[in-house]
């Protein structure tokens, strides 16, 4: 293999492993991101259990008002019963009165099932309130492993950049010119091997002679097919093979 291209591989290598950290930094983050949703959806949660307590105070109250009125209508009719005169205007007053002890028993049972909601909401409150506390704590732990993953991770990609610095800083221009033409269009895979005759970007077989220039490797070839560079790598033998 001639030096250039020996230096074009050895440069596609480590962009191949530079790479190769974004998914990882990804992958931590939507780690990280993951375990705020569920404190998030947690707090949401207790959220919506506050407002319903609240809604269930103010419905209290207005049933309060109403038994308010209610006992200020109970004592007028106590005291209009003492002026009637007609059975009819008894047997009316009488209507009115079992109506509104009707609508008083009616609210203060609906006051009664709004505290047991209100007590039962209370404590469910508690709970995700622990809920919340423990998975905090536990996200805690989770940054932190994160934040030293990425700074591994930052560690290892200045080391890498600072080989990349070295080697590009000895390539042909030209030649690192042309591998980055190729590179703006094909990635990672701007450098591909040819296995059993087929480049293995586009997995196209290679002529004959186009193959024959990439087995002597005396200058930098490309595939025909996708333009690609292409070097040629010795095919790993098997255990039953080698034996």
């Amino acid at each position: 293999m001639n030096r250039y291209l020996k230096e074009l591989v050895t440069l596609s290598n480590i962009d191949k492993e530079l790479s190769s950290f974004e998914p990882k930094i990804q992958e931590i983050d939507k780690r990280v991101q993951k375990e705020n949703k569920k404190v998030q959806n947690l707090k949401d949660e207790y959220a919506k259990i506050e407002r319903q307590i609240q809604e269930s105070r103010s419905k209290i109250d207005s049933y309060e008002e109403q038994i308010e009125a209610i006992n200020k209508q109970l004592d007028d009719i106590k005291r209009k019963s003492g002026e009637v005169t007609t059975e009819k205007e008894v047997q009316a007053l009488q209507v009115e009165e079992d109506i509104a002890k009707e609508k008083l028993k009616n609210a203060n049972e609906e006051i009664d099932r709004l505290n047991q909601t209100i007590e039962t909401k209370e404590a469910l409150l508690s709970e995700k309130e622990a809920e919340i506390k423990e998975l905090e704590e536990s996200i805690s732990e989770v940054v932190s492993q994160a934040q030293k993953q990425k700074e591994e991770i930052e560690k290892a990609k200045a080391e890498l950049f600072k080989k990349r610095d070295e080697l590009i800083r000895n390539i042909d221009q030209k030649v690192l010119a042309f591998y980055e033409k190729i590179r703006k269009w094909a990635g990672d895979t701007a450098i591909v091997p040819v296995r059993k005759q087929a480049c293995y970007g586009c997995f196209l077989k290679i002529n004959d002679k186009t193959y024959s220039d990439i087995l002597r490797a005396d200058e930098i070839v490309t595939c025909p097919h996708c333009g690609r560079i292409l070097y040629y790598e010795e095919p790993i033998e098997s255990e039953n093979e080698s034996e």
